[in-house]
This record gives C-alpha cells, sequence and structure tokens, in this order.
C-alpha cells in the first residue's frame, strides 16, 4: 500500500486572529532532514534503513511514494515512528493555540499492521503527536522486529483488547480504560487479541 504526501493546504490560525496558509509536510524534505540531522550520507542512511540508495535518493527527491514497507524501514533506521515522518520538529515556541479534530475527521496514515489517524494534525510545531490507532495486528510476527524511537509514549484503550509487548516486561493485556506510559526507546509493539480491531489512543513526545 502507498502513502501519498498529502496535497491540501493546512490553515494555523495564530493568536493575533490571522490564519496563514502553510504546505504540507514535505515527506522527501523530512526525510532528508532527518538523515542530514544525523550527518549520514544517502549511502549511511540507505544500508541502516535496509533500502536501496537509489530508492531513498527518489523518495527524498519526491519522485516515488513509498510503500508502507518502505516508511516502516524508513522510521526503523531513523529510530522513529512512522507519524513522525509526517511531523516537523518542534522549534519556535508558540502559545495560545489550539486545534479541534472532529470525531473521523483526523488525517488518516493507514499501514498493514495499524491504521492511524492523526490528531490536531493541523497544528504545526507541537510537543507531542496524538493520534487514534486501529490495530489490525494479530501476532508479533507481523512485525519486522521492535518499533522503538526516541522520547516517551502514552497508550489508552478506547475499544477491545489489546496484548502490549516490550523490550524488557512481560507482555500485558489490556482493556478499555488501561493504559501505559513507557519509554519510547525501549522496543514495543502492540496485537489486538479481541475479535475485533482494537483502538487505542496514542501520545508520542516530540523531541
Amino acid at each position: 500500500m502507498s502513502v501519498e504526501s498529502p496535497k491540501t493546504l493546512i490553515q494555523v490560525a495564530r493568536t493575533s486572529g490571522e490564519t496563514d496558509v502553510v504546505p504540507p509536510i514535505d515527506l522527501g524534505a523530512r526525510v532528508r532532514e532527518l538523515r542530514k540531522a544525523r550527518k549520514w550520507t544517502l549511502e549511511q542512511a540507505a544500508k541502516q534503513a535496509g533500502l536501496a540508495r537509489s530508492t531513498l535518493s527518489k523518495i527524498e527527491n519526491g519522485q516515488m511514494s513509498p510503500t508502507y514497507d518502505a516508511l516502516k524501514k524508513l522510521a526503523v533506521g531513523l529510530e522513529i515512528s512512522v507519524p513522525q515522518l509526517f511531523t516537523p520538529p518542534a522549534a519556535d515556541k508558540i502559545t495560545g493555540r489550539m486545534a479541534l479534530t472532529k470525531s473521523g475527521e483526523g488525517a488518516a496514515k493507514a499501514t498493514t499492521t495499524y491504521e492511524h489517524e492523526l490528531l490536531a494534525d493541523t497544528l504545526r510545531k507541537k510537543q507531542m503527536l496524538p493520534y487514534r490507532a486501529l490495530i489490525r495486528a494479530r501476532a508479533m510476527e507481523e512485525f519486522d522486529g521492535w518499533v522503538r524511537h526516541d522520547g516517551e509514549e502514552f497508550l489508552y484503550v478506547l475499544t477491545g483488547v489489546i496484548r502490549l509487548y516490550t523490550e524488557f516486561y512481560e507482555p500485558v493485556d489490556m482493556r478499555r480504560g488501561d493504559s501505559a506510559y513507557y519509554d519510547a526507546a525501549m522496543g514495543h509493539n502492540v496485537i489486538s487479541i479481541s475479535h475485533e480491531d482494537a483502538t487505542i489512543l496514542w501520545v508520542t513526545s516530540l523531541v
């Protein structure tokens, strides 16, 4: 499944009451920025992510829309989560802002194991990344190893039953209303163990 960059412009309301139109996240530029921040060459980053150099070059230059597998490899190689690929880093401090996301109106990012709905997506330069996730995975074998990235993460079960796997703890089953807060650099994965796909609220700190 390919994931394309959003084409619509995003409106950001400032405290002055004015509204500016800002461009959407450019995935290629975001990947290049993350790579250069680590002082990696194309060859080094491609090797880290397990991708061909030509593939990474095309992604950075907007010449191809990467599949989810490629996005997942990029995220693992860069040690961030997939949603963080679509979120700019925090920069200047901005105060007095608010973003309202009505039910079902978040930015959708479908994957093979999770279906993410990014919340407060119109708010730029934020310190946290909130998103609702539909858990499709039913077994650890559906993941290519642990998910791990910088920062801390909060998980809250909305519906269904999940099993939270972490690198240093025994797996734990969680039901509606249960929550967990953990170091995101520790390997972690979530599967649904209920008949239906479980849904959870995830909040990831952006560091």
